[in-house]
């Protein structure tokens, strides 16, 4: 339920339960090929001290798995059952260490496919009462955290009192694609190598570098295109401001592709907040609907029509719903 309030979903499921067997085979078989090393008390070990690093427990001594023994059943069925030509692991930075020494094990077992492992490894979280670490107890339910998000769009939205036309049902769901976009934008726009610090009531503030600014952005232009659809038009002398957005839609496709390479959603995140800044700039500085001939009338509206389309495509690839109104 967690996962499908967010947007996530799952095209394959891998249990410890089961690939932790396939884990303990490939211990045992790396045993008989002297890859690995089993100790008078039964304990196997993998020595990694050529690679610079520690000698790791696979199996303990009474023959029961541990955590890495499971990543290698892991890792190998994903790459038999799903013919992968890369395997990203998204896991925070806490775990450096593991996933250097899976991936090291992995090649000494002489599986070619180990080259193509990566850990992209994300900082931690921190609130304003502290950092959440679910090993020390103060880890912040998720659930929790989504009904916070959830009541503080509520609280925000009625507050700005632009919802009277709503039914209770679409309120509901403003509130929850307000809160969850907020939530989600917060944390992407921040490089993922970095800490974070998420307050819940800064991030859904219709000011600022915010999921909730964008998003007003976007419904600001679907109400400007409800009230006219742009039409042909011919050459129209451009404005700075104009020239500007252009420019900034015309990087679009450019800054997609860094991200994808970089894996790293925040170029995306910043890309639309930068269009957003500059659409807002030009909306509050030149006539659309009044422009002084029509057309630049149709111009305009057909450029903005390209910045709400681009906002939301951009908050798509990010997970996050723009709503028509709000």
């Amino acid at each position: 339920k967690s996962y499908k309030r967010l947007g996530v979903a799952f095209d394959s499921v891998q249990y410890d339960s089961k690939t932790y067997l396939l884990g303990k085979e490939i211990v045992l078989q790396a045993i008989e090929k002297q890859i690995f090393t089993k100790k008078e008390d039964g304990s196997v070990w993998c020595n990694l001290t050529d690679e610079g690093m520690d000698e790791k427990l696979v199996l303990r001594k009474d023959g029961t798995s541990v955590y890495i023994t499971q990543d290698l059943g892991t890792a190998i069925e994903r790459f038999e059952k799903h013919k992968l030509d890369k395997l990203i692991y998204v896991v925070g930075n806490e775990q450096d260490y593991h996933f250097l020494v899976l991936f090291k094990m992995l090649k000494k077992l002489g599986y070619v496919w180990a080259e193509n492992l990566f850990h992209l490894s994300y900082a931690m979280v921190d609130l304003p009462n502290g950092k959440m670490k679910s090993r020390e107890g103060t880890v912040v339910d998720a659930d929790d955290l989504m009904q916070e998000m959830f009541d503080t769009a509520q609280k925000i939205s009625l507050e700005l009192g632009k919802l009277d036309s709503y039914s209770d049902q679409e309120k509901a769901q403003l509130y929850e694609t307000i809160g969850m976009g907020a939530l989600k934008y917060y944390i992407l726009k921040v490089d993922p190598k970095k800490n974070i610090l998420f307050d819940p009531k800064a991030s859904i503030d219709f000011q600022g570098n915010t999921g909730s600014f964008i998003q007003y952005t976007h419904a600001r232009i679907c109400s400007l295109l409800e009230k006219q659809s742009p039409e042909n038009f011919n050459s129209v002398s451009l404005s700075i401001i104009e020239k500007k957005i252009i420019r900034q839609l015309e990087d679009y496709e450019t800054v997609v592709y860094k991200s994808a390479e970089s894996l790293n959603p925040s170029l995306i995140a910043n890309f639309v907040y930068d269009l957003v800044k500059l659409f807002n700039s030009f909306y509050q500085s030149t006539p659309i609907l009044k422009a002084e001939t029509p057309d630049q009338q149709n111009f305009r509206l057909f450029l903005s029509k390209q910045v709400a389309e681009t906002i939301a495509h951009g908050m798509k690839l990010l997970g996050i719903e723009v709503p028509r109104r709000m």
